[in-house]
Formats: C-alpha cells, sequence, structure tokens
C-alpha cells in the first residue's frame, strides 16, 4: 500500500525500493483498523447457480505504512469467526458449526503480511499468511489505495480496497453436499472483498 510487508524482511533489502507518489511520504506511521468502517466480505457460488455474500462484522488488527518504501510497511488482521453475518440465521449458525469454522475450538481468523510490492499508481499488492482451523498458507491480496483525508472528528485516516480467492479445502472447509443434478451445494473457490479503513495513531 506504499505500504506493506515485513519489516524483518531482508530478502528484500537487495533491489531498490519501487517509486512511489511522494504525497504518500505523509502517511508514513502506525494506524489502527477502525471496525465500524471496515468490512472483509466474502462470496460463495451456492448450487452452482447464484452467489452467497457474507461478511465478518468483527474485525481488529493494525497497520504500519511507509509512504517512501512500499516493502517495509506491514498488515496485521484479526477477525472474529463467530461475527459472520450472511442475510440468514439459519445458514450463519451452519457455518459457525463444526461443519465449518468450528467457532468453538477457532475463534479467530488471522492474516500477517510478509511482503509488499507497489504495482504503480494507487496499485499494490500484499502478501501473508491467512490462518483458518490452524491451517496457514500464503494470501497474496490485490489493492487499491482509495487515498487519506482527516474525518470531523480530527482522525487522520487512509483507505484501501482489495480482493482475492482461496480454495477453502486448502484451509481444512471441505463440508459439502452433492446435488441431484450434479455438483456440490457450495463452491471449493471462494472470492474475498477487503474495504479497509485505518486511523493514524496519535
Amino acid at each position: 500500500m506504499g505500504i506493506f510487508g515485513r519489516k524483518d524482511d531482508t530478502t528484500q533489502t537487495a533491489a531498490a525500493p519501487t517509486a512511489v507518489n511522494p504525497d504518500l511520504a505523509a502517511l508514513t506511521g502506525d494506524y489502527t483498523i477502525d471496525p465500524a468502517h471496515t468490512t472483509i466480505g466474502f462470496v460463495a457460488r451456492h448450487a452452482m447457480v447464484t452467489n452467497v455474500k457474507g461478511k465478518f462484522l468483527d474485525v481488529s488488527g493494525s497497520l504500519h505504512l511507509d509512504g517512501g518504501d512500499p516493502a517495509k510497511s506491514t498488515a496485521s488482521i484479526d477477525v472474529k469467526m463467530e461475527s459472520v453475518e450472511t442475510g440468514s440465521a439459519d445458514r450463519d449458525g451452519h457455518l459457525k458449526s463444526a461443519d465449518f469454522f468450528k467457532i468453538d475450538e477457532f475463534p479467530t481468523m488471522t492474516f500477517r503480511s510478509t511482503k509488499a510490492e507497489a504495482l504503480g499508481g494507487d496499485d499494490y499488492r500484499i502478501t501473508g499468511d491467512l490462518s483458518i482451523l490452524g491451517v496457514t498458507k500464503p494470501l497474496t491480496i490485490d489493492l487499491e489505495f482509495n487515498g487519506a483525508a482527516k474525518d470531523p472528528f480530527g482522525n487522520e485516516r487512509v483507505g484501501f480496497e482489495g480482493k482475492s480467492e482461496i480454495i477453502r479445502s486448502e484451509w481444512g472447509l471441505t463440508w459439502n453436499a452433492a446435488l441431484e443434478t450434479g455438483g456440490v451445494l457450495v463452491s471449493d473457490k471462494i472470492k474475498l472483498n477487503f474495504d479497509i479503513s485505518a486511523i493514524k495513531n496519535a
């Protein structure tokens, strides 16, 4: 994000920093994710013919942004799995159960960045470790920097939106049901959407 990666990743020091917008230099600092204005959502294909959308309502985390060298930035995000909402109480309950999220045993999904890249303009790519059900695998997210502003309460805010995809079975999310007409009830591929607002720490 002009601004994501792991601070101790010495493998990135050999390459010169990617040129970034000089206006981003003023953004350098530590930020706290604002859960009231942040959404992590997902889309799954249902019964092979339609999409079901959901989101998590309890998201927390922090960012360290480096406007001069994107590779020095970091991101840390925690998601409470019990906060899932899809518009159906029955479906939400099923997702929280042992068939899917097993929230009693694995209450939190986490993301910890390991690498960041500036792709040009307002586009960035962040790679990190995504942990679900005790399984940790790499995830790459393509991000767009939406801008920075001071809100009416004097908070300095930044905003990003991004997208990615996972194959849920790779994280142990394997429950499914066969359809009489062929295929399965829930797609293995899940689309992820990120709308992140963060406030600069004083």
